[in-house]
């Protein structure tokens, strides 16, 4: 904090701040994320925030910038960027935990992951049929009304439940994706831990299209 008021006694008209958190560790890395946004906010002055740190950037930002290899992804107000990814990449960087990526194909204006449906033709609508990527949010994937992961529209591997307080990890495989994935479920679920499957249904709002040539965002 002492650094950045003595950076500000000039009152330049944009700050640089390249990753100047990197060396605290977690708990001080919080409150100084709070310090240098009321700073900038009581000094009005634009300042460019350099991070690596997705969470970072997500919670002390106005405006963010998403590059890759030099190139500008996208730039928007950060929850718009996470609620609004433009493509694969952007989708992947946002997020903690990440989002989960499928294997996916659109067949008769349908959305599949392997043979199970998991959204009706009003989410599709008019996009071609053919393979797609499927990008799914922790947040997006719902247990059925019993809370016991035995109903749903995707069936997972169970791997592992983490209690977090609040939420519960749900940690899965799946044969159309790459490692292991998470779902975050509210902390209450009955989902049986020696179980081999858990069945999910989908909050469509958190599930994205993209393309598989491409990555661009297609719903």
């Amino acid at each position: 904090a002492l650094t950045l008021l003595m950076a500000t006694v000039v009152t330049p008209k944009i700050l640089l701040l390249d990753e100047p958190l990197s060396n605290l560790d977690a708990q001080l890395r919080i409150q100084m994320r709070t310090t240098i946004k009321r700073i900038q906010q009581e000094l009005g002055i634009t300042t460019i925030f350099v991070t690596h740190d997705q969470e970072e950037a997500m919670s002390i930002s106005d405006l963010i910038v998403v590059m890759k290899d030099g190139v500008v992804q996208q730039i928007d107000e950060p929850q718009k960027v996470y609620d609004n990814p433009k493509n694969l990449f952007v989708a992947k960087f946002l997020g903690t935990p990440p989002i989960n990526v499928f294997d996916g194909e659109i067949k008769g204006g349908e959305l599949y992951v392997g043979d199970e449906k998991i959204l009706e033709k009003d989410f599709v609508k008019d996009t071609a049929d053919g393979k797609v990527t499927i990008g799914i949010r922790p947040e997006g994937f719902v247990l059925n009304d019993n809370l016991d992961g035995k109903e749903g529209v995707l069936t997972v591997n169970l791997k592992a439940i983490e209690v977090m307080g609040r939420d519960t990890s749900v940690v899965f495989e799946h044969a159309n994706a790459e490692g292991r994935l998470r779902a975050i479920v509210r902390s209450d679920n009955n989902i049986d831990g020696s179980s081999e499957t858990v069945k999910f249904n989908l909050n469509p709002k958190k599930v994205y299209v993209f393309s598989k040539e491409t990555e661009e965002r297609l719903i």
